[in-house]
């Protein structure tokens, strides 16, 4: 059975959709149920001549490979997501997103697919503490993460530093910063998202310009997905991204 070989799991419609439209990975086996699902119609012409497994199963089956049951009936077996090997080049990627330490993987999922739609060039995630890219999140990115480039580094700490040898100015999303309507954004730029909960780490935090989004009364706060997806929304307008 493909599972034996190394690979990522993927379920929906969309992220294998995407997938099969980035052309970055290769889909090892797809499953799915008789009668076929109302997806496979969008899904079988970009299937490649060759697929080495189309297997048929149950509900009930697909339910526990996905762990869940919003699979649309469709389950994909594909080869690892590959990330860049390096940090981005701020000439060619001036608009960068880190996140720091979220932990819900369907905020990642929805801050990545704002960051395809809105254009942002590069992501920055770490391999420990945050959320990772699992099927819940390329879920929760309806396939769109696919399309991204994502950068993880050890350490975001140390990630900063080269970036900011590299050239790029960052921006903290925090509580108590300046008005993020009013500041004059430098490219290249990264602006930087933290944790659901407590926000940017604190060491992270005094390293680039604090920004706020303003909001009816500093006792309350945006979810962190909606907050990235304005914060990069308007950033990219002030520097003329889209």
């Amino acid at each position: 059975m493909a599972r034996d070989v190394a690979g990522e799991l993927l379920y929906g419609a969309h992220p294998i959709i995407e997938m099969l439209k980035a052309k970055k990975r290769k889909l090892l086996s797809i499953y799915t149920t008789k009668p076929l699902p109302k997806a496979w119609d969008r899904i079988a012409p970009r299937l490649p001549k060759y697929v080495p497994n189309i297997q048929y199963v149950s509900r009930d089956i697909l339910d526990r490979m996905a762990g869940t049951t919003d699979h649309n009936n469709i389950v994909a077996w594909v080869s690892p997501f590959r990330y860049a090997s390096k940090i981005f080049d701020p000439a060619k990627k001036p608009f960068i997103l880190m996140l720091d330490s979220l932990q819900d993987v369907r905020n990642l999922g929805a801050i990545l697919r704002s960051a395809y739609c809105i254009g942002v060039d590069g992501i920055v995630l770490c391999k420990t503490k945050s959320a990772s890219l699992t099927p819940a999140a390329f879920k929760a990115s309806a396939g769109l993460a696919e399309h991204l480039d994502i950068y993880q580094t050890p350490s975001l700490k140390h990630a900063v530093n080269e970036f900011k040898q590299a050239g790029y100015h960052f921006y903290m999303a925090v509580l108590d910063g300046k008005n993020a309507c009013t500041v004059e954004y430098e490219k290249p730029l990264c602006l930087v998202i933290g944790n659901e909960a407590v926000g940017i780490t604190p060491d992270l935090k005094k390293m680039g310009m604090p920004v706020t989004l303003p909001q009816k009364t500093p006792d309350i706060s945006f979810n962190a997905s909606v907050a990235a997806g304005i914060l990069m929304f308007h950033i990219s307008t002030k520097i003329s991204k889209i």
